[in-house]
């Protein structure tokens, strides 16, 4: 593992160096504090989170661009991020194959290719990191990572269940929720950055033939929470109900209203959002997996992705039950899931337990989304 000089750390971190138990004085104060400790677990020479997954990290840099956005002191953390991870993190990719060959569409880019791998919903957190980088620094290279990506994942479209939708990876014919909502993301996200009427409406087109199939096959039950995936036969097939599939179907969808204004999209992310609430909220508003405190590798990102799209919902569309959650998560985590190094758990209602790069960014996710609303 290597880290930056002193020197350079400091200039980096832009005098977030809080060492100790800390106690904000307000929302923003522990915001900087937790990214600080979020970065103790950045590696320079991988550009990736020590104690993480591949896609985790994709979330991880996710995260920071989405503080970056609202905190300008965060910003030169940030673009070193960006810089540095884009760099280095390719050789690092897990699972490089040779059928991920596809380029970027800006001339002397980076090649997408670097960043795909054999899990198509992998692929798609590194699109929405990528966008995210974009949004904060208009840097055309890192939207062409983004486009590289899709566009590689369209030529995965089935043919299987309703005629649609992309399977989790090369190798597995499974149909599940978070490939299919990733996508349906990552297309209305792009089409809103389009630079042409013909380029938006190319991607406009995939998230509303995304959104037709996936509202049109059996994710959903009968609260209307989303499912895992389908079985064979394409019927749900009874799994978890994770947070995070319940969250990025409503940034999706948000982002699709956006791009292509249809009332039907608000009220279909609203009534997933209060059903996720009512199903994954405790009596104090704190949202939960029921994994929890034993949710590695995965399972430990989960929430602050869900929290994260709540959050854009919250935005076009207002609810104060989205507030709440919001705010109740954040001073949760703060008080009850946080240790001595400002590191925060799975647990958000606590007691803390353990962390990682992985729990301390999710739950980052849900400090930026309460001083964000």
């Amino acid at each position: 593992m290597q880290f930056l000089p002193w020197g350079a750390l400091s200039t980096v971190l832009v005098g977030l160096i809080l060492p100790g138990f800390t106690v904000a004085e307000d929302a923003n104060s522990r915001v900087q504090i937790a990214l600080n400790a979020l970065q103790n677990w950045y590696n320079t020479t991988s550009g990736l989170w020590n104690t993480c997954g591949w896609w985790n990290g994709a979330n991880c840099m996710t995260v920071i661009a989405d503080l970056a956005a609202i905190d300008p002191f965060v910003l030169d953390t940030a673009i070193y991020v960006f810089s540095n991870t884009l760099q280095n993190a390719p050789a690092y990719n897990p699972q490089p194959g040779p059928e991920n060959k596809v380029q970027s569409r800006y001339e002397g880019a980076a090649n997408a290719s670097d960043w795909l791998d054999s899990a198509y919903d992998d692929d798609m957190w590194w699109a929405l990191a990528w966008i995210a980088a974009y949004d904060v620094t208009n840097d055309d290279t890192y939207l062409g990572l983004a486009q590289g990506i899709f566009s590689s994942l369209t030529k995965a479209w089935g043919t299987r269940c309703g005629g649609g939708g992309l399977q989790w990876s090369t190798t597995s014919s499974y149909v599940n929720a978070i490939t299919n909502e990733l996508f349906l993301s990552v297309a209305a996200h792009l089409a809103n950055r389009a630079s042409s009427e013909s380029e938006r409406d190319t991607y406009v087109g995939w998230a509303q033939k995304q959104w037709d199939w996936f509202a049109a096959q059996d994710f959903f039950g009968p609260d209307y929470t989303i499912n895992d995936g389908l079985l064979e036969n394409c019927q749900n097939n009874g799994q978890t109900v994770w947070s995070y599939n319940q969250g990025v179907i409503l940034g999706g969808l948000v982002e699709l209203n956006r791009a292509a204004p249809n009332d039907t999209y608000l009220e279909s992310a609203n009534k997933i959002a209060q059903a996720a609430i009512k199903t994954l909220s405790d009596t104090n508003m704190v949202i939960h997996d029921v994994c929890e405190p034993n949710c590695a590798p995965d399972a430990t990102q989960f929430k602050g992705i869900f929290i994260r799209n709540l959050q854009m919902l919250q935005q076009d569309s207002p609810n104060d039950i989205y507030k709440n959650v919001m705010e109740a998560c954040a001073n949760s985590i703060w008080a009850n899931d946080r240790n001595d190094q400002n590191q925060l758990g799975v647990n958000w209602a606590g007691p803390f337990s353990s962390a990682d790069a992985s729990t301390h960014s999710s739950a980052l996710d849900a400090l930026v989304a309460a001083i964000a609303v």
